[in-house]
């Protein structure tokens, strides 16, 4: 288990050389240090594209299978975990258990701090306990300095109970080495506010994040070309984006789209699948049962 006295020598709490003079800059100079430092986070993520690759690959299959995906982290990186997790059900319509997210303190940490919890390792393997994780599932560790105990805690308990683990640090492999599956590090460098990981590091893990469950949901079927197509109809916004959806790609009228969407239980990927296809409605849930939920390759079944 990780055990570190001092944490100065880690990457992500040196100084920043180019923000020296932070407190004695213009509002416009301190804009400009701000982009100019961001663009580091785009190579970061470039540099990691074969490890980001792998943990696609990974969790897609993984879920395939029936597994779960679950964000593990403390502080900024747990937040930024909830915040994908909490994304997905109306982006691709997934069922609340599919993306999970593990935050040190639970819901309260959301919006008060509770950075001393991130020091329990046994909450971190307790958290993993308490929701019966196995070898079926994925487990994201998410830690900007990679040294949260609460994480580590939680990828041990994972890996003796035989999931699939991804790590995500913005610090070399060098500085802190863990044993996962993949090993995905953002390096961008010390922050402008010197240990401030909500900064460079937060917007890398970001950026790490919505490719990672992004391109899974991609993997699994929920996007054809580059739409949402099992986005969930809950509001008025997400209904017109359905409506235009199907406008776009069946050049229907919004009035035969809104006609489409209805007789399809407000499910785009079905009415885009009795549509093209000219099945029924029960005939399509079953083409997409019969295909995981694949449109591409049911439509495909059906020209044969």
């Amino acid at each position: 288990m990780i055990n570190i006295d001092s944490r100065g020598h880690l990457l992500t709490e040196q100084i920043n050389p180019h923000s020296q003079t932070l407190d004695q800059l213009n509002s416009v100079e301190l804009v400009e240090l701000f982009n100019q430092e961001d663009q580091q986070t785009l190579a970061a993520i470039a540099e990691a594209k074969t490890a980001l690759a792998q943990a696609i690959e990974i969790t897609s299959s993984s879920l395939r299978r029936g597994g779960r995906l679950f964000y593990v982290g403390a502080g900024t990186s747990g937040r930024l975990g909830v915040l994908d997790a909490a994304e997905c059900p109306p982006t691709f319509c997934t069922p609340p258990e599919l993306v999970q997210a593990i935050i040190a303190g639970g819901e309260a940490a959301l919006v008060r701090s509770s950075e001393g919890l991130e020091d329990r390792v046994d909450d971190g393997a307790q958290a993993i306990r308490d929701r019966a994780i196995s070898q079926e599932d994925v487990v994201v560790g998410i830690t900007a300095g990679g040294t949260t105990p609460y994480v580590h805690g939680a990828l041990a308990e994972a890996r003796d109970r035989g999931a699939m683990t991804i790590f995500i640090a913005c610090v070399p492999a060098s500085q802190v080495p863990v044993d996962v599956d993949v090993d995905i590090r953002l390096i961008v460098g010390p922050e402008i506010l010197a240990g401030s990981t909500r900064l460079k590091a937060g917007t890398a893990t970001k950026m790490a994040l919505n490719i990672l469950s992004t391109g899974v949901m991609v993997k699994l079927g929920k996007v054809y070309g580059n739409r949402m197509i099992d986005v969930a109809v809950t509001n008025s916004k997400l209904r017109d984006r359905a409506l235009r959806i199907l406008q776009d790609l069946t050049q229907l009228s919004r009035d035969a789209a809104d006609t489409l969407l209805k007789h399809s239980g407000k499910r785009v990927k079905l009415a885009l699948l009795m549509h093209w296809g000219g099945v029924s409605q029960e005939q399509g849930e079953e083409l997409l049962t019969n295909h995981r939920g694949n449109l591409r390759t049911a439509l495909q079944t059906l020209e044969r």
